[in-house]
């Protein structure tokens, strides 16, 4: 696996082309690291995750003798998938050739899905006599409906770019010779966001596909609290005032609590009542 950071944009490459990037459990496991290691970096503003030698990702590598318990892999899957999914950084896919089994599930874990015209994708597993993971049987039935994503799974079909992105399972198709630079534009807008308000939305989404309105309503409250503790916002109104690009940064606003006149003034109170 390969990691490069540029301009607050990470890029993570699945590096085994000659099986068309299909993953060991060892590179599983660094993949979870990588993910948590970026939840915590904030210097990185968005992540790319893609495959080298003209492929996403075939799946999990079932050529590979392993003689650990199921239920053992099984929760490394778990974890990765919750990892990609609640990632505060925004996170995009760029598929080129193949992405089946686990492998598309780990592109649909993604925010966004950029593919080549060339690219497909099949839930494969019924063809290997397992059952879905890596969350496909949550993320299915909330991107494509439960009808369509039965058919998927149950029939195991290989579907096209274009089938896909009818589905709504890719955001873009982009010719194979202009996706690296559609694909660096992208992340070049997402790292230039405001890194607090992105991830609250992005949580906000993710939350409210299973929230009541009011749930909702009270999450989106809570959220904006957090947005105007940054100074994100207050540069927004600044730069719009002064008719240039923001400059966001995610940085906190608000004084130290030591510092502030609001501290300054219980101390002084505190003192007249002791005198």
């Amino acid at each position: 696996m390969l990691v490069a950071d540029r301009d607050g944009i990470r890029t993570v490459t699945l590096n085994r082309p000659h099986r068309k990037n299909a993953m060991t459990w060892a590179i599983w496991r660094e993949l979870a690291d990588v993910l948590r290691d970026t939840g915590m970096d904030r210097s990185v503003r968005a992540l790319v995750l893609t495959g080298a030698g003209g492929a996403f990702c075939s799946g999990a590598d079932i050529s590979v003798p392993d003689a650990r318990h199921p239920m053992d892999k099984m929760r490394i899957f778990s974890d990765l998938a919750l990892q990609l999914h609640e990632l505060p950084t925004p996170t995009i896919a760029k598929v080129t050739g193949v992405a089946v089994g686990a492998g598309w599930n780990l592109a649909l874990g993604c925010d966004l899905v950029v593919a080549t015209p060339d690219a497909t994708f099949a839930q494969i597993f019924a063809r290997r006599g397992l059952s879905l993971d890596l969350g496909g049987s949550w993320l299915l039935p909330k991107l494509v409906g439960l009808q369509q994503a039965k058919r998927l799974a149950l029939l195991a079909e290989t579907i096209d770019a274009a089938r896909a992105e009818t589905l709504g399972l890719v955001t873009w198709i982009v010719a194979a010779d202009e996706i690296d630079g559609f694909t660096d534009d992208l992340a070049a807008r997402l790292a230039a966001g405001p890194p607090v308000a992105l991830a609250q939305t992005k949580a906000l989404l993710n939350e409210g596909a299973d929230a009541t309105l009011r749930e909702a309503l009270a999450g989106e409250s809570r959220a904006q609290g957090v947005n105007f503790a940054t100074a994100d916002a207050p540069e927004a109104y600044t730069a719009f005032a002064e008719k240039r690009a923001p400059r966001f940064t995610g940085a906190w606003s608000l004084p130290p609590a030591g510092n502030s006149r609001h501290a300054e003034g219980s101390k002084a109170v505190g003192s007249r009542e002791h005198e």
